[in-house]
């Protein structure tokens, strides 16, 4: 509800009107990826659990936006959605939080990091592979507890979300995106409406910021292109260069990097750089590239 309440607040500041009783009003729906926390997402239809719910209720009409963490939202909406806007992209990294070490490589071997995410599993265990991984569902607080109850070493939580719950002084550091590269528009919270629902298009669209939208448009093209979910470990961020590293400063350029793990289970990295003004092909390229290399 932290996302929701942001998103509202932005409204209101907007739009003062807004601020009247009852004329904005939040819904929260339990979605199954709400209710399944026994089993890894791979198991039980990977992203499209924790939206399925809340994109049905748009399209009954029940309500008229919702507000979704970008990372969890399939890489083709539903037909009849839109994606209105998306907010400045809080911070993309993930974060190690553990009470025995003071980073990755100081855990002992044989230490277990408790975490749901493929992406996340492969990528520790590609730069430490005699630690254990271990399966852990749950809001932040749940596997928060678990750390302190002992059931794990260590566990990895997206420090945008410890940021929204006012929590990063938990983060017992912060992971290089060079060590950990983050989900696909990790850090990213989006508003969805309606195709046909112009009038809350257009409130929304001014909460739109540009540079992430094309940050977070060309890191879905990549994952659309692979065919993308929470079945496959797949990592993707595009970043706008500093004018001090470009070529041709009047240009400006985009990274781009991407990860996917291949049918032999082996990480294929990818990193590359174009205009971004392109970055959507920039991406669809790099993800055509990873797939030939698979």
């Amino acid at each position: 509800m932290a996302q929701t309440r942001q998103v509202r607040d932005r409204l209101v500041a907007l739009y003062p009107a807004l601020a009247a009783p009852e004329t904005i009003v939040t819904v929260r729906i339990k979605t199954s990826g709400d209710a399944v926390l026994d089993r890894p997402l791979a198991e039980v239809g990977g992203k499209g659990l924790f939206t399925r719910e809340i994109d049905e209720a748009l399209l009954r009409g029940t309500i008229d936006l919702a507000v979704h963490s970008m990372k969890d939202v399939q890489p083709v909406l539903p037909s009849g959605l839109t994606l209105a806007a998306v907010l400045e992209r809080e911070d993309p990294r993930d974060a190690l939080v553990s009470l025995q070490a003071s980073g990755l490589a100081e855990l002992p071997s044989g230490a277990v990091i408790g975490t749901a995410s493929l992406r996340r599993s492969v990528q520790v265990l590609m730069h430490r592979p005699d630690l254990q991984v271990t399966p852990l569902r749950g809001n932040v607080q749940t596997r928060l507890k678990k750390l302190t109850d002992k059931v794990v070493d260590a566990v990895l939580l997206a420090m945008a979300g410890l940021r929204r719950l006012n929590l990063v002084n938990q983060a017992t550091t912060t992971l290089s995106t060079e060590i950990m590269l983050p989900a696909v528009a990790q850090g990213v919270i989006g508003i969805i409406c309606r195709l046909d629902d112009n009038r809350t298009y257009n409130l929304l669209r001014p909460l739109n910021h540009i540079p992430t939208a094309l940050c977070v448009e060309a890191e879905r093209a990549f994952l659309a292109t692979l065919n993308g979910n929470c079945r496959a470990p797949i990592a993707g961020l595009a970043e706008f260069m500093s004018t001090d590293t470009c070529v041709d400063s009047k240009v400006e350029q985009m990274r781009f990097r991407g990860l996917i793990v291949d049918s032999h289970y082996h990480p294929v990295k990818i990193d590359c750089y174009g205009p971004a003004v392109q970055a959507v092909h920039l991406a669809t390229e790099a993800a055509r590239l990873v797939k030939e290399a698979d």
